[in-house]
């Protein structure tokens, strides 16, 4: 809402302007640029949008000075460790936690859509076996438009509800199918009485052959990975969402942009990074000539997996799934892993040392991430494609904000133009 007794003013060729502020309901107040050019002909100039709003949104929250991350104003913590994902799908799509009759009905509505049309299961054989698992993600997830054309609408409630069950139910399967296809194997269809992540876990890692018991384990740890994973305000990715649907395009062509979006390395492949940097170091005893080289500004050697844009704290994740890794490193009877051994000991340098303390570089939710994914048998290959799965229902759920705001407009960023002014085209023989 906006504060009538706070403005900003500005002067701009001594002509002054009063800009209204706006104050959300926590976090810090915003001024309302949005008739700035109109009465003074000047745009705001905001590199990577670090200081600028683009939306209004009652979906996620970050205090990244104080390491706090709601969903609808819940804590994480309490949601991944006292709920479970498909409840935090209901909170974030829908904005309340589910009744117990409303979660029955939904958790019916995502088992009983998880199966794709077989003639989608062709188009893997069009790939490439070593294809990049997310630039199979990209392509088959925007090939869902055309086989579910019936809804596509934006325009109709009832069809951007079902688009978007599609999606929160499908991206498993065809994320799990990725996985086999990219590993050789045969495709293993959904189980309607498994939970979303022992559906997962049991589609990527069962064959026809012998019988896949789900460690419960195992399934909670990747269940609280998809939790974690599964908004995270306006990042890149998100944002790309809702700028491709700003235009109408529909909601399956809207994800599948932002998955492309996080196939960066900058955004989604930090999990990998740091998991790399572990098996780099190796062993516990490498450690310290490891720190001396990222305390060098000369050997380009980064600390990855510690530090984050918005966490200027320990990031409230990463102490989630420090727990989920001891718990997953001894159900599978691993808990003298030297890889578990060198994080433990980057953590706690970290957590000591003053050069880390003051820059602030805190282990974020790569850090443990990786660690687990890599314990559970995902390939580092995959790690992009399992976030990309998470992040589906807060896309959705963003898109579905997005279409329903009645404020919303059509993304148009401008620009500083730094180019040539005018001239004249010079024909050929004169150049």
């Amino acid at each position: 809402m906006t504060d009538a007794t706070k403005t900003a003013t500005i002067s701009i060729g001594g002509k002054t302007q009063e800009l209204p502020i706006m104050q959300g309901t926590i976090g810090p107040d915003v001024v309302d640029i949005a008739k700035l050019y109109g009465e003074s002909k000047v745009f705001t100039f905001d590199p990577g949008f670090t200081s600028t709003a683009a939306c209004k949104s009652a979906i996620t929250y970050i205090d990244g000075d104080e390491g706090i991350l709601l969903y609808r104003g819940y804590p994480i913590e309490q949601l991944a460790m006292e709920g479970d994902f498909l409840e935090s799908s209901y909170l974030l799509y829908y904005g309340e936690l589910p009744t117990p009759a409303q979660r029955k009905k939904f958790v019916h509505d995502i088992t009983h859509h998880t199966m794709i049309h077989e003639q989608m299961v062709l188009f893997f054989r069009g790939f490439r076996r070593d294809a990049h698992p997310m630039a199979v993600m990209v392509a088959m997830v925007g090939a869902l438009s055309a086989f579910y054309h019936d809804s596509t609408d934006i325009n109709d409630p009832r069809q951007r509800e079902i688009a978007s069950h599609r999606m929160i139910a499908k991206l498993p399967t065809i994320a799990a199918m990725t996985y086999k296809y990219h590993v050789g194997q045969p495709f293993v269809y959904p189980q309607n009485h498994l939970s979303y992540a022992e559906n997962f876990l049991h589609m990527c890692f069962a064959v026809p052959c012998e019988e896949y018991k789900v460690n419960p384990v195992l399934a909670k740890a990747m269940d609280r990975i998809f939790t974690l994973h599964a908004d995270h305000e306006q990042n890149a990715s998100t944002s790309t969402v809702r700028l491709a649907g700003s235009s109408g395009a529909n909601p399956f062509a809207c994800i599948a942009a932002g998955i492309a979006c996080l196939w960066g390395p900058a955004h989604g492949g930090a999990n990998e990074a740091a998991l790399k940097m572990l098996e780099e170091i190796g062993t516990v005893d490498k450690i310290p000539v490891f720190i001396e080289k990222v305390k060098d500004k000369s050997s380009n050697v980064r600390l990855m997996g510690f530090g984050h844009r918005v966490y200027k704290n320990y990031d409230p994740r990463a102490k989630i799934l420090q727990a989920s890794a001891h718990e997953v490193f001894e159900a599978l009877g691993k808990q003298d892993d030297p890889l578990l051994d060198v994080a433990r000991e980057l953590e706690r340098i970290a957590l000591s040392d003053p050069y880390f303390i003051d820059r602030k570089l805190y282990p974020n939710v790569d850090f443990y991430s990786g660690i687990i994914l890599r314990a559970l048998g995902f390939p580092t290959s995959m790690f992009t494609v399992l976030f990309a799965l998470a992040r589906t229902v807060g896309w959705i759920s963003q898109w579905k904000e997005m279409i329903e705001d009645p404020s919303q407009r059509i993304g148009r960023p401008r620009q500083l133009y730094v180019g040539p002014t005018k001239r004249d085209y010079v024909p050929m023989g004169k150049r």
